[in-house]
């Protein structure tokens, strides 16, 4: 363990705050282009659900191939001191390839073809989402090695994603005020403010170049050569597909199964204010319960909530408000204890100040692989049992809330099975089991 930098000073709150605005930024352009985008082009624009889950499926496999290697260079940016500049020019990226995505759809009414329009369409979203990719694993590497400690390190976190969260309420009411334009002109704005922030940070010296550094692909597959890390990619890969169904389809349940349309974005504000307000009382329990069992009482908290979303009938729509509130509850620890428990681990495993980024570019990979399987699963599986948008989903239990609720459910209890199985339950047999194949590879 000789290769291990020393854990660096707990940030000041003006630090923490600094360094997680980026993700107002990054999570004010995410929550279009996950939630109100398939409905965007489905709905108003008339794009079939098949053709679209392709379009999402593909563009969005794409990007994600690209994560592992954003991530090595993350490294070597973090590496050389010039982290900020990355994240700069990929921002740019982002921002360019979201307003052609937001000014793509004017095209369709002019009778724009097919074949044109979805090449437009799959660049745009390749760019919006490969640029927002590699700012945020850069940021991510960067908050790992801001705090030493367990606690620290998810007050690190916390504060990311509660910022984040801000930028999630901010398009979300963009979607009930505003549209295209509005969340293109948000972006840009809130991407020359937070920038600005996060150029006072100062990098922990733990980024300093160190001996025995991995390099070329060994780099980019060293953390799936470590069991601890599979089992916890495995367990965040099952949960997030489990997240990311509800939210590709939720502006289309809100429509046809509630009859809310002209209250998504209200929906929206509910749910990730709930989340907002959850992050404190997140905190507290993992001071005082230990990060995965705090994870592992959020994942069943998110199950007894939103298997209620199964039993709600059309017209219920102060029981829907109430049900985004309690869920977004919920959603907190989704947020901050998977990316704190992840950097315990590179810590633990000695690959702190080296490859946070190939860790991170990793975990970005699987929350893409996540999103992508969403959509490319989900949109043409409704597709295929007769669902259209804009007709009501009427019954006890048509394929919409079916794919909504109920899917979901079962694959976060899986998800909570593997957390106990494969993470929790061998670190309480063995304390050396985060350091099994550091020791198998001395």
């Amino acid at each position: 363990m000789s290769g291990v930098a020393p854990a660096p000073r707990e940030p000041s709150r003006a630090q923490l705050a600094r360094y997680g605005a980026l993700q107002f930024a990054l999570s004010f352009v995410a929550l279009p282009l996950y939630v109100f985008l398939p409905a965007y082009y489905g709905a108003e624009h008339g794009v079939p659900l098949g053709l679209l889950g392709l379009l999402l499926l593909g563009a969005r496999l794409a990007d994600a191939l690209v994560d592992p290697a954003l991530g090595r260079l993350a490294d070597r940016m973090l590496a050389r001191r010039r982290a900020w500049g990355l994240i700069a020019a990929a921002s740019l990226v982002s921002l360019a390839g979201f307003a052609v995505l937001m000014g793509i759809a004017g095209w369709l009414s002019g009778g724009l073809d097919a074949t044109v329009f979805a090449a437009a369409f799959v660049t745009a979203l390749w760019l919006a989402q490969a640029g927002a990719t590699a700012a945020g694993v850069a940021h991510q590497a960067w908050g790992a090695a801001l705090a030493g400690g367990e606690a620290d390190r998810v007050r690190v976190f916390a504060w990311r994603e509660a910022l984040g969260l801000g930028g999630v309420l901010a398009a979300a009411a963009a979607t009930q005020f505003g549209g295209a334009t509005v969340f293109t002109l948000g972006f840009a704005l809130s991407l020359g403010v937070t920038l600005a922030l996060l150029r006072g940070v100062e990098l922990p010296p733990v980024f300093a170049p160190r001996a025995h550094a991995i390099g070329g692909l060994r780099a980019v597959v060293e953390p799936l050569r470590h069991p601890a890390f599979r089992s916890l990619l495995a367990t965040y890969v099952s949960s997030g597909v489990a997240a990311s169904i509800p939210a590709t389809l939720v502006l289309f349940f809100v429509r046809d199964r509630i009859g809310a349309a002209q209250w998504s974005g209200a929906y929206l504000l509910l749910y990730f204010a709930g989340a907002a307000a959850g992050v404190p009382l997140w905190l507290r329990a993992v001071a005082r319960f230990g990060a995965a069992p705090t994870w592992l009482f959020g994942i069943g908290a998110t199950v007894c909530s939103f298997a209620w979303a199964a039993a709600l009938q059309p017209g219920q729509r102060g029981a829907y408000a109430a049900l985004c509130a309690v869920c977004g509850l919920a959603l907190g620890s989704d947020l901050i204890v998977p990316p704190a428990l992840l950097a315990g681990l590179i810590r633990s495993l000695g690959h702190d100040g080296r490859l946070e980024g190939a860790y991170f570019g990793l975990w970005s990979f699987a929350a893409k692989l996540t999103l992508a399987l969403a959509a490319g699963v989900a949109l043409p599986l409704l597709g295929v049992l007769g669902y259209h948008p804009g007709t009501p989903a009427t019954g006890p239990l048509p394929p919409l809330v079916v794919a909504y609720a109920l899917l979901p459910c079962g694959l976060k209890v899986l998800s909570g099975w593997m957390l106990w199985r494969g993470w929790m339950r061998p670190a309480a047999r063995d304390p050396g089991f985060l350091l099994d194949s550091t020791r198998r590879n001395a």
